[in-house]
């Protein structure tokens, strides 16, 4: 039994896992061709389109489904074992929609109205923030795409890059700096908007298949009510659980790694064995290896998804978010690696999954937050702590 089968809890959780089930094929056939081509599989959004998918973490208030963060990850967590990319892309819907209803950062008129189109339209958004000139946005540098407000009109220039989900967007929830207010603004930007382009620079040999391709804005002009957000610092400062969609992504392909060594293991018999290589003892310790990681990371995630959507514990729980996804992304890359020790060089084949996992899972050592501003918070609160006790005890 596939041990995520233990982390459900109730029959709307089994009932979405078990839709989710009825296109486990074609989603994980089509993530294969996307990958060899460097394509996207555009029907697998379509497929979780029709069955509401973008609408999960939108609460029912707002017409939507109203999951949370723990069912989130379950969802997450099995549609990566299907296809990794199409789970990251689709991904981002889920926790930008989680966020922004949850704590209300719109105004009310502002959530309503794309409440309709997430409802009525299928609509699917992404935050456009990462910049070349920035790195990695977590990290507080001002975009240098700009929005100056002019007769009434927002006009906005730009270039934003690992714009995931790219073609399927039909908008985009962009960063700009905002001179005069001396702070970011998000604009949401409908992907039809004239001066509004895609240029294909996804060329990487992980994840593929999200066509995180560039986005350009060329002299964009939106209505005044195109800006929805005023941040006044980095993001990461700010607790977010529903990022917990990111970790859930790496250790579905990781289940997938772990049920292909099994498969294999279980019935790859060279006539130098008696019987399958799964009786071999260093094979053996190599899948209880997996096991045990895997087993794991799954009860640290799910873990801290309970305790960010309990309110007693949820003001103390930054880091703990941090460390999931460390702990989770470094687990399955370890994992994959196991897998490809128990297959072999066979592995190694071009048309072999593991190959694509071993690619796939190393992107996740590049998504927010990154692993050194985990350990770096980990030690600063551990120091702190100690410094505070100190002061107690001079009291």
């Amino acid at each position: 039994m596939n041990s995520i089968n233990l982390f459900i809890k109730n029959n709307e959780q089994q009932n979405v896992i078990s839709q989710l089930h009825t296109l486990k094929e074609v989603i994980r056939k089509r993530g294969e061709i996307a990958d060899h081509e460097n394509g996207f599989p555009f029907d697998n959004f379509q497929d979780l389109l029709k069955m509401d998918y973008n609408q999960l973490t939108l609460p029912k208030e707002y017409g939507g489904k109203g999951f949370g963060i723990y069912d989130m990850i379950l969802f997450q967590e099995t549609l990566a074992s299907f296809d990794g990319p199409t789970a990251l892309a689709i991904g981002w819907q889920l926790g930008v929609v989680g966020e922004i209803y949850n704590k209300k950062m719109w105004s009310e008129a502002h959530l309503k109205r794309f409440a309709d189109a997430i409802v009525k339209e299928r609509a699917l958004t992404n935050r456009a923030v990462s910049e070349a000139i920035t790195g990695s946005p977590t990290r507080g540098g001002r975009p240098g795409t700009n929005a100056k407000l002019i007769d009434g009109k927002w006009h906005i220039s730009g270039r934003k890059s690992f714009m995931t989900l790219s073609y399927a967007l039909t908008h985009f929830l962009t960063s700009a700096w905002i001179e005069e207010k001396k702070a970011i603004g998000y604009f949401l930007i409908p992907s039809d908007t004239e001066g509004v382009a895609i240029e294909e620079t996804w060329d990487m040999i992980a994840m593929r298949g999200t066509a995180s391709h560039d986005l350009i804005l060329n002299q964009v002009i939106l209505p005044e009510d195109a800006l929805v957000e005023i941040n006044d610092g980095p993001r990461s400062n700010k607790i977010n659980g529903w990022a917990l969609h990111i970790p859930a992504v790496y250790l579905g392909i990781a289940q997938a790694a772990r049920d292909y060594a099994v498969h294999f293991a279980s019935t790859y018999s060279p006539n130098s064995l008696p019987g399958p290589i799964g009786e071999l003892p260093h094979v053996q310790d190599k899948i209880g290896q997996i096991e045990l990681k895997l087993m794991t990371a799954r009860h640290f995630l799910y873990s801290v998804a309970e305790k960010i959507e309990n309110k007693s514990t949820q003001d103390y729980i930054q880091n703990e978010l941090g460390a999931a996804k460390n702990i989770v992304v470094n687990s399955a890359i370890e994992i994959v690696d196991l897998a490809m020790r128990v297959v072999g060089a066979k592995s190694l084949q071009s048309n072999n999954p593991l190959n694509r996992y071993y690619r796939d899972v190393r992107a996740g050592l590049h998504n927010p937050p990154m692993d050194d501003m985990t350990i770096t918070k980990l030690a600063q609160a551990a120091i702190a702590e100690t410094q505070e006790a100190k002061k107690e005890i001079l009291k």
